[in-house]
């Protein structure tokens, strides 16, 4: 069943990735150039804190249907919540990347 989700999931991930890729408009589309060093860490931060959460979410979703598709074989339940807890500490990191960056320019 496990790799039948990975058959289903890999590809339906690329996906999802080529398209936003295709899709998604430039930075520089809605007209604010980046003009000096802190617009340029800024929006350095909101993409990270963008791939950081879109990584936490693939991790939720990874643990989640190894959660349910378990079928309590211990060592599949392991792996569920390592994955749980992954997702865990990037929805952390996602959400304190702005103020740590905060901080660190206060420091600067």
């Amino acid at each position: 069943m496990a790799r039948r989700l990975g058959e289903v999931a890999l590809p339906a991930v690329a996906a999802a990735v080529v398209a936003l890729v295709v899709i998604a408009p430039p930075a520089f589309a809605a007209g604010s150039t980046a003009t000096s060093l802190t617009s340029v860490i800024d929006n350095l931060r909101n993409w990270l804190v963008g791939i950081l959460a879109a990584v936490a979410t693939l991790f939720l979703t990874v643990g989640g249907l190894r959660y349910l598709t378990a079928g309590g074989d211990p060592s599949q339940v392991e792996k569920a919540k390592i994955a749980l807890k992954s997702a865990a500490i990037g929805y952390a990191l996602a959400a304190l990347a702005p103020l740590l960056v905060s901080i660190l320019a206060q420091l600067f």
